[in-house]
């Protein structure tokens, strides 16, 4: 069976390399149950080689955007291969911050297509912005979706795609306010139809669906076990070692 899935997204943090050095001091002192898992740290990218020095042995190591070109003079941008030099395996895109910052599906669509060009494992976030009852936002997401992966269409491309569900409205609150485990369930077959209907049944079985929006160690527990989900996307918790622990410990009881 394959090993839950955890990524710690740091976003815009720690705000110095010192703080992010003590950051990996303590994630370090839980290795062995890191170990279990399939574990991404997402750095900025001047934390890159902090990260691949002090948390090799127990995760790899993610960015937290991919650049649309592989090569040429880009000012400013960090292409796949400086990426991958600092071993970089996998690339989170189309976040909703940057959807938010104007990205486009037809831009997303385009990084997807890089990502699996230079061997980089694709995590494509989607994610409506609000529920309604009558179901408008289930078309946003499938839209978004099929959109975010226009032109990719091989069997062996969706066997390396993850996918991160995540509802910008759950984003930022109390777990207690956040998705349900009912909800999130019902979310996960939708996203699984959408992929059947892009790739075929086998290949929309095999791409992992994993969430993020609000997930702490008192709904980690209940999300993975009742929902479908493969694992988290993690933000605000994983800057907090004992916070990401307990969700590790959750995934790994479950």
């Amino acid at each position: 069976m394959a090993k839950p899935i955890l990524i710690g997204n740091w976003k815009n943090n720690p705000k110095s390399l010192e703080e992010a050095s003590e950051l990996l001091t303590a994630l370090g002192r839980k290795a062995l149950l890191y170990k279990k898992l399939s574990l991404s740290i997402a750095a900025p990218y001047p934390y890159l080689d902090a990260v691949k020095k002090k948390a090799a042995k127990y995760a790899n190591l993610a960015s937290q955007d991919i650049f649309f070109e592989s090569e040429g003079v880009h000012t400013g941008s960090v292409t796949p291969d400086i990426l991958k030099s600092f071993g970089v395996k996998l690339a989170i895109i189309g976040h909703s911050e940057r959807r938010a910052l104007g990205e486009t599906n037809e831009v997303v669509a385009t990084k997807v297509k890089t990502a699996f060009m230079s061997g980089i494992i694709p995590l494509l976030c989607i994610g409506e912005l609000e529920r309604d009852e009558e179901g408008r936002h289930l078309e946003f997401l499938a839209d978004e979706l099929k959109f975010s992966l226009e032109g990719i269409r091989r069997k062996e491309d969706a066997e390396k795609l993850i996918i991160a569900y995540e509802p910008v409205w759950a984003i930022g609150k109390r777990a207690s306010e956040a998705m349900s485990a009912t909800d999130l369930a019902e979310m996960v077959i939708f996203i699984k139809k959408t992929l059947t209907d892009i790739f075929g049944r086998e290949a929309a079985d095999s791409i992992p669906v994993i969430y993020g929006g609000s997930v702490d160690a008192t709904n980690a527990e209940s999300l993975y076990k009742e929902s479908g989900i493969r694992g988290f996307l993690v933000g605000r918790a994983s800057l907090d070692a004992k916070s990401f622990c307990e969700i590790a410990q959750a995934l790994i009881s479950s």
